[in-house]
């Protein structure tokens, strides 16, 4: 994100091109910070990949409004994930936080996380999740109004060319969609794995 670049203006453009320059900003909640290194993007009813595909439920009725909240969803029964929703109202597209490099609250977030190296304390979107507290009473919250809960800040922008894309992570449907973003060479970005093979019922 460049330094003249407003994130309101930013999350309320199309999601590929949000995507690029939420990389570097700074997801905050409490004590802790984290740097965001990877983000997948999502594109609503046009993707059959994304949770808004087949259109508006209670689960995802948040990422059909204003950009900039917080759509939260737990996956496996057990794991919250956390997602950006960008675009205009209506629109339904958002980013998965992916991964990132905790900067403040280290003490903290190693508490939540874990013996664990400090690279894989928000290596992943659920890890990401713990690390910064987040879990469904964060659902709906505004990123954008620098109040008590989470909140993004501008970071550092990061250079284009140390921008990657690839497929997205896990996925059967669109899963040939460039739609992952990371910063290149970082060790806080995840690893990529493709779905697991549907099993043949015989």
């Amino acid at each position: 994100m460049g330094a003249g670049d407003r994130l309101d203006e930013v999350l309320a453009g199309p999601v590929l091109d949000a995507a690029p320059r939420l990389l570097g900003c700074v997801l905050r909640h409490g004590e802790v910070a984290v740097r965001l290194t990877e983000v997948e993007a999502y594109a609503g009813p046009a993707d059959p990949g994304s949770h808004a595909f087949r259109g508006p439920t209670p689960r995802n009725q948040v990422m059909f409004g204003r950009a900039g909240r917080l759509y939260v969803y737990l996956v496996y029964g057990m794991h919250h994930c956390a997602n950006v929703v960008t675009g205009p109202d209506g629109e339904a597209s958002a980013l998965l936080l992916r991964a990132g490099e905790v900067v403040e609250g280290l003490e903290l977030a190693r508490e939540r996380r874990g013996a664990v190296p400090d690279r894989d304390l928000a290596r992943g979107p659920a890890r990401l999740c713990v690390a910064l507290g987040i879990g469904p009473g964060e659902y709906g919250a505004d990123l954008l109004t620098g109040g008590p809960g989470p909140h993004l800040e501008q970071g550092a922008p990061v250079p284009p060319t140390r921008v990657a894309t690839g497929p997205r992570v896990g996925l059967r449907a669109a899963a040939d969609r460039p739609w992952r973003f990371w910063v290149a060479g970082d060790p806080t970005v995840s690893d990529y794995r493709p779905a697991a093979p549907l099993r043949s019922r015989r």
